[in-house]
């Protein structure tokens, strides 16, 4: 078998290893042997997607779940080789195959909710310096910390499971902020469109608790500068004791 043979040969298995039913598979290669191929290639990805998905593969029915790994095998063309990247990927599929029928009309965000939650275990990047004890966060520099992300969702992700599966959007969008704090634990923490005003802002770049909060005051309602102020001080406290905010050493 030449090399430009053995080429031809590999892209026809693997067209097939994808696709068993649309793409036949290369001549004299024994049935049991591609059976077992195919069996590994669909467990092992499988297996996979529902550790990295865990509230998505609980809430979607074994028939469902099989057909849609099946049509992320046999669509979706990975950029990554690694399998810590494979939840990522499977995300990109449900973002370019759009709103299927049957879906659950949350079915994105959950997904998107649920891969972030492991982006952060395992992203490399870390906080410096200790907790802070220094001066209050009204009056300190402060950040976004490298590890948190704050994300705003149609759906309340962090509620969706066997007991509760809206099928409409509510009226109010969802806030959250998914971190990983000094101690390498990931959490989530539900705010407000203040609040998340106000880690935008940080997230732009450094400024006082003050500064802060007096550049997000225009979204505040009613509330008085001084008032804003007053109440954002406890919320910095909080996020700084979270790690979900820095302040500058």
């Amino acid at each position: 078998m030449t090399a430009v043979d053995f080429q031809r040969v590999q892209r026809q298995l693997a067209a097939h290893l994808r696709d068993p039913e649309g793409q036949p598979p290369p001549a004299d290669i024994e049935p049991r042997r591609l059976a077992i191929y195919r069996r590994l290639i669909y467990d092992n990805i499988e297996s996979l997607l529902a550790r990295g998905f865990p509230v998505l593969r609980a809430i979607t029915r074994d028939a469902a779940w099989r057909l849609l790994v099946a049509d992320f095998i046999r669509c979706h063309r990975c950029r990554s080789p690694y399998f810590l990247d494979i939840g990522k990927e499977f995300l990109a599929y449900l973002q370019t195959r759009g709103d299927a029928a049957g879906d659950p009309p949350f079915m994105a965000e959950l997904a998107h909710y649920e891969w972030l939650e492991l982006a952060l275990d395992i992203a490399d990047e870390q906080l410096s310096g200790g907790k802070h004890t220094g001066a209050a966060p009204l009056d300190s520099r402060l950040s976004l910390s490298p590890l948190a992300r704050c994300l705003r969702y149609r759906y309340p992700v962090h509620r969706i499971g066997a007991a509760y599966q809206p099928l409409t959007a509510p009226a109010e969008p969802t806030f959250l902020v998914v971190y990983r704090d000094r101690r390498e634990r990931v959490g989530f923490l539900e705010i407000n469109a203040i609040t998340a005003a106000l880690l935008h802002r940080l997230e732009a770049g450094e400024a006082t608790g003050r500064q802060a909060l007096l550049a997000v005051a225009g979204q505040a309602g009613r509330l008085r500068q001084e008032e804003l102020v007053a109440f954002g001080a406890t919320v910095l406290d909080r996020l700084v004791a979270l790690d979900i905010v820095c302040v500058a050493t």
